[in-house]
């Protein structure tokens, strides 16, 4: 079912190919549909590295809980406690919001990657003309809070690239460390995830990867399709900065889910989730935690990734016992074509033969909002 599931992503969403990797009682299995380059018919592979984007929201949301295990900080705390003076004006006050709705995306921060000033420089030609553009994390949030708040700190639900760009500040003043540094020494060398690491400024992709295809957000039927492989992301600090392999997403999700990661305490904590809105590809959020409430009656929990030219999407059990990951080497998703995706994750967990489920109430915003999302 989950092969079917990765040949329609092909055949009726127009993507370029996907790679893919589950793990159940049975073992691991990895399958591919699709090309990683249009021009010379190249397979996908399963040790394809790809810009995993915002799953680095799982991993980051991870140490920040594995700190609090430690002490070192508590989820009650103020964003002012940790940086004083930083998120003030147009209404954004860090007195008023906790760690805890940083990382559950009900702070209300604006999100950076709506400001007009900063989209001009990643979306459309801007990319094409930017893309190898250093940027400081100071100047992405002062665009972040040039805009009023979307709401008052845990009266809503919005994602925001912001609250991650906040996050990874905070978890240096606290540790005094950044937090690249701290995901590696905390989770990549103890899990062996080799693969896995942060390009800072480097904008290339190590052998072998997909060429990445994208529309650069243009909005329009039949918008150009480009080469979108490499590109600075340090814009995107904290919030979707991370390169992986399935193989690697699989193994941290597996880890994290299973309970070797954090304490039973910090893991309930994680999963405590709110609802979302509706038209969203996802039911629910915790802390850095994505959940999908799917046909069967269970749930799974892991995270999407969206940048140019790449999706991203990890999901699990709790107890790691059923795991997916799989990456797209294209970036657009509408909402006739949502449901391709979605029945992947259906046919892994609940053997749903893709095209009969029901369809979901995605919204059709490009794969860059999926939900109002999505990095």
């Amino acid at each position: 079912m989950t092969q079917e599931a990765l040949d329609r992503l092909v055949t009726k969403a127009g993507l370029p190919g996907v790679g893919a990797l589950a793990q159940d009682q049975d073992g691991t299995w990895s399958g591919t549909a699709g090309v990683a380059d249009l021009d010379t018919g190249r397979k996908r592979v399963a040790a394809d590295h790809f810009r995993a984007a915002s799953v680095i929201k799982t991993f980051l949301a991870t140490v920040m809980l594995q700190l609090e295990a430690e002490n070192a900080l508590s989820l009650d705390d103020s964003v002012e406690r940790w940086l004083p003076g930083v998120i003030r004006g147009n209404g954004n006050d860090g007195r008023r919001t906790s760690v805890r709705q940083v990382l559950q995306q009900t702070s209300g921060l604006f999100n950076f990657a709506e400001d007009p000033t900063l989209r001009q420089l990643y979306a459309g030609a801007g990319f094409l003309e930017h893309r190898y553009d250093t940027f400081a994390p100071e100047d992405v949030l002062r665009a972040a809070l040039r805009h009023r708040p979307l709401f008052e700190p845990g009266s809503g639900w919005a994602y925001s690239n912001t609250n991650y760009l906040v996050a990874g500040m905070i978890l240096e003043e606290v540790t005094g460390h950044s937090y690249r540094d701290e995901i590696e020494r905390r989770i990549l060398h103890p899990l062996r995830l080799r693969e896995t690491f942060f390009p800072n400024t480097d904008p290339t992709l190590p052998a072998p990867h997909p060429v990445a295809y994208s529309t650069l957000y243009v909005q329009a039927p039949h918008a150009a399709v480009h080469d979108a492989t490499e590109y600075n992301t340090t814009m995107w600090a904290g919030s979707a900065d991370l390169v992986s392999t399935t193989g690697d997403l699989e193994h941290f999700l597996t880890a994290l889910l299973d309970g070797q990661l954090l304490p039973p305490v910090q893991l309930r904590a994680m999963l405590r989730s709110v609802r979302l809105p509706e038209g969203a590809l996802f039911d629910r959020y915790g802390l850095g935690l994505m959940g999908r409430d799917l046909s069967c009656g269970i749930t799974v929990w892991g995270h999407d990734g969206s940048l140019h030219g790449s999706l991203t999407h990890m999901s699990g059990t709790v107890g790691g016992r059923n795991l997916l990951a799989f990456n797209i080497n294209g970036d657009w998703l509408t909402r006739q074509t949502a449901q391709n995706y979605q029945d992947v994750a259906e046919a892994e967990f609940c053997g749903k033969k893709p095209g009969t489920t029901p369809p979901g109430k995605y919204t059709g915003r490009p794969a860059f909002d999926m939900a109002r999302p999505h990095y």
